[in-house]
């Protein structure tokens, strides 16, 4: 409901050009495939969580129909899309029941950290990432209406995609004395096993690929909350790792245009 809510806030609103709204990887009907998910695959969802994202996402295919339809885009002028990422890290997450919060919280306390599902494969990326990749979309919207209307799916190179013990020793490896784990006893909640996601679809029509490898991800993420136990100014902080990223990634892009350009 609150999808629908902040989409009859747009309809009701002069002035909106674009809208992008943010489900997760969790929307697709998880059948423990080997492969990644594309944005044509089927949606849908076990637990109440991952059905709640699938429903978004039929709302928001509903009111492209209803009220921002393509075909009328002339007379309404408003672009809507849907953008689903992996499972993103990075500093500054406090959210509870989340995999790196609470290693982070677990490692900053010097205690073990509860690991409930250590098997379960995800597609592992930092939150800077897909925010790059929401951003193109809704410069796309903007700049090219209702084209770039649809779903789109950002997560990392596919080797990226690791089990959850393989995320748990490497970030203990980088924080170093006080950094334990363990597997959570009891009953737990279902989980999908496997998870990967196919982000071609961003690499054909808006250029974007990941730039960071999962290990230099979680050094980033890993580095933050250090800072934050050491008392450094985090504000700071995290604008130097925000720059950092930018420079690279413009550094990046400016190579792959020299490149393309002397094999055209």
């Amino acid at each position: 409901m609150g999808t629908a809510n902040v989409l009859d806030a747009a309809r009701h609103t002069a002035g909106v050009r674009a809208v992008v709204v943010v489900t997760t990887d969790k929307c697709y009907e998880n059948r423990e495939w080997v492969w990644p998910y594309r944005e044509t695959d089927r949606l849908g969802g076990y637990d109440p969580y991952s059905n709640s994202k699938a429903c978004a996402e039929l709302v928001v295919s509903a009111y492209r129909s209803s009220f921002f339809n393509p075909a009328d885009y002339s007379r309404h002028g408003v672009a809507i899309a849907s953008v689903r990422a992996g499972n993103v890290i990075g500093g500054g997450d406090w959210a509870e029941d989340r995999l790196v919060p609470d290693i982070m919280r677990a490692f900053m306390a010097e205690r073990p950290v509860q690991i409930r599902n250590p098997r379960a494969i995800r597609p592992w990326q930092h939150v800077l990432e897909p925010l790059r990749g929401y951003l193109a979309v809704a410069e796309s919207l903007c700049a090219e209406g209702p084209a770039f209307g649809e779903a789109w799916n950002f997560g990392p190179e596919q080797t990226d995609a690791q089990p959850v013990e393989w995320i748990v020793r490497e970030l203990a490896e980088a924080w170093g004395a006080g950094a334990h784990w363990e597997p959570q006893q009891g009953v737990q909640p279902h989980e999908a096993q496997s998870l990967k996601l196919d982000w071609s679809k961003a690499a054909a029509r808006l250029g974007w690929r990941p730039e960071l490898r999962l290990k230099e991800a979680l050094a980033m993420t890993s580095a933050w909350y250090m800072a934050r136990l050491k008392g450094q100014d985090m504000h700071e902080f995290t604008n130097a790792q925000i720059r950092e990223y930018a420079e690279r990634w413009q550094s990046s892009t400016t190579v792959k245009s020299i490149s393309s350009g002397v094999h055209a």
